[in-house]
């Protein structure tokens, strides 16, 4: 024994000396001193004891600086209480057991936030033994004097803190029974010590947490009807409405999701209780999600969803419900309440996304007709007091472009002009934005398609406005003066895609522009006027084309049409001649 005091007295002041960078190397020599001592006899050591003292006091000291891991201050202290135990006399006095519970306890509770159970349990077993040592010395002293009731009730409050820690280390460890019993021996202590509800309750909902994160959803039921139970066995003390109401609803959602059909109606339970303590967005919310789920008829959702209206719930919220109906295949529910939503919330500026929810909907489920009829009435909202949200504004473009380019790509050009003219109309006379040259663009190449050349010509003309050095706003001028065989203007905008395909990216056009776009562009536009009979604006097209590429391969081929193209003039020229 003299021997190996000596040699932790040594590691102990070898610790105590070092610097951070060294710790981890004395600490696992001391580690490994003590890891046998629990196999020997207990003898009395004061260097022993005044080691761990140290070792003890220097971890708080390293542990408020910031200066110990997790880990390291663990293992500190799981030497120091070692090494009190292993000295421990026969008949300790009151304040060396006391000691040993501190020690114990703390040990025991810095393992488990080191997510290691097994090294846990041992120490809390000690604490554990060294509180019933203590409280079978306070009983042999009798009951009359009051500084022995309070220590009891002292004891017990630290029983009950160990015990709730041996039932987090059972849970940890998937033994769920063992935590139980644990658990039950803290609730019978609760009579006694009714200030602890609260506690307990929030420990018994952590469980839950916990259980329900591994899909473990039996446990995890457990552990949250446990934490209502003992939260209401005292309401005083308990933990609130609010955290009650929370555990009830994690509850309901356990049962949703382990089996709605079987648990429909304690699913239900939990979730009207959870409402009745504390109402809250997500317990209506979640009602409406289990009703939906366990196929519960259109009277009682309908039932659900005036509660949240009644509650003044957020639209969002309502939106969000309204999508979740759609999703379970309640249309008629979903459009019905879409419509209150949009009633109840009429004076919101946000009512926008309300609106634009509708019209997406209704194109989603082929209602064209209505969808239109729908716009249609934005549009004159738009305009008479009632104008959108950027957002839900962005939005409604997006979805009436999309339904512009279904359309286009379907070789339905009126169509497709009707939705880009339904996005035209939210923007002002005399407006410059790119968006808006885009969609002029978008709409002169229906109008091209539909043979309204003026119309065209006319998108074109506001396009240039907004955005003259886009190159694709060039490329449809261009393309308006192969149409109208203006050999001039279509030079003038093969030059200017030319130049804009040089000039360094600054728009936005020019971002989405690659050097392999532009001359795509320019070899398009040789075809195009090939096919317009052009064969002039064509040779322009290739010359554009072979001055301004750097592709060798779009090159090539376009001096290959060049030359054909020339040699195919001037023979049509000598025929002439002739």
């Amino acid at each position: 024994m003299e021997q190996f005091a000596s040699t932790v007295k040594t590691l102990t002041d070898d610790l105590l000396q070092k610097q951070l960078p060294d710790l981890d190397e004395a600490i696992e020599k001391l580690l490994f001193e003590v890891s046998g001592l629990d196999a020997l006899p207990k003898i009395p050591h004061t260097q022993l004891e005044d080691c761990a003292i140290q070792l003890w006091n220097w971890s708080v000291t390293k542990n408020a600086g910031g200066g110990l891991s997790k880990v390291q201050k663990a293992k500190v202290r799981h030497v120091a209480c070692s090494l009190l135990y292993c000295c421990e006399p026969e008949n300790p006095t009151e304040g060396a057991i006391r000691k040993q519970i501190l020690m114990a306890s703390k040990t025991g509770r810095t393992w488990l936030d080191c997510k290691n159970p097994q090294m846990a349990d041992h120490f809390l077993r000690l604490a554990v033994k060294s509180l019933e040592t203590l409280y079978s010395q306070l009983m042999s002293r009798g009951h009359a004097a009051a500084d022995v009731n309070s220590s009891k009730a002292d004891v017990e409050k630290d029983l009950l803190r160990i015990l709730s820690c041996q039932a987090e280390s059972a849970v940890s460890q998937r033994n769920n029974e063992e935590a139980m019993v644990y658990m039950q021996r803290c609730k019978d202590m609760l009579q006694r010590l009714p200030k602890d509800t609260a506690y307990l309750s929030l420990m018994c909902y952590n469980f839950g947490v916990e259980t329900y994160n591994l899909r473990m959803f039996e446990d995890s039921a457990f552990w949250l009807s446990q934490s209502y139970d003992i939260g209401k066995t005292n309401v005083k003390y308990g933990p609130g409405p609010e955290v009650l109401a929370k555990g009830l609803r994690l509850l309901a959602t356990v049962y949703l999701e382990w089996d709605c059909q079987r648990f429909q109606e304690k699913a239900l339970n939990a979730v009207i209780l959870a409402n009745k303590e504390c109402l809250s967005t997500s317990g209506l919310y979640l009602k409406i999600r289990i009703l939906l789920r366990s196929g519960g008829p259109d009277t009682h959702i309908r039932a659900g969803l005036d509660e949240m209206l009644e509650a003044q719930v957020s639209l969002d919220v309502c939106l969000s419900t309204v999508k979740l109906l759609m999703s379970e295949d309640r249309e008629m529910l979903a459009f019905d309440y879409l419509k209150r939503v949009c009633q109840h919330f009429g004076s919101s500026p946000d009512l926008g996304t309300a609106l634009v929810l509708h019209v997406e909907l209704l194109l989603q489920k082929g209602k064209g007709l209505l969808g239109k009829q729908k716009i249609e009435d934005i549009i004159t909202g738009h305009y008479s007091g009632k104008q959108l949200a950027p957002d839900a504004l962005t939005s409604l473009h997006v979805m009436l472009w999309d339904q512009a380019s279904k359309q286009f790509e379907a070789g339905n050009y009126s169509e497709a002009l009707q939705w880009y003219n339904y996005s035209l109309s939210f923007f002002k006379a005399g407006q410059i934005e790119p968006n808006l040259a885009k969609l002029q663009r978008n709409r002169a190449s229906c109008l091209l398609q539909l043979e309204q050349l003026e119309k065209a010509k006319e998108a074109i003309k506001e396009a240039e406005r907004c955005d003259p050095e886009s190159i694709f706003t060039q490329f449809s001028i261009y393309k308006i003066a192969v149409q109208e065989n203006n050999v001039e203007k279509a030079a003038e905008a093969l030059n200017a895609v030319g130049r804009l395909s040089k000039t360094s990216v600054s728009s936005e056009d020019r971002l989405l522009v690659s050097e392999s776009s532009a001359s795509y562009l320019l070899s398009l536009a040789a075809q195009i006027a090939l096919e317009n009979g052009g064969q002039e604006t064509a040779i322009k097209a290739l010359e554009v084309l072979c001055e301004n590429s750097k592709d060798e391969g779009h090159v090539l081929m376009g001096l290959r049409c060049l030359v054909r193209l020339v040699f195919s003039a001037l023979e049509k020229s000598a025929d002439e001649l002739r």
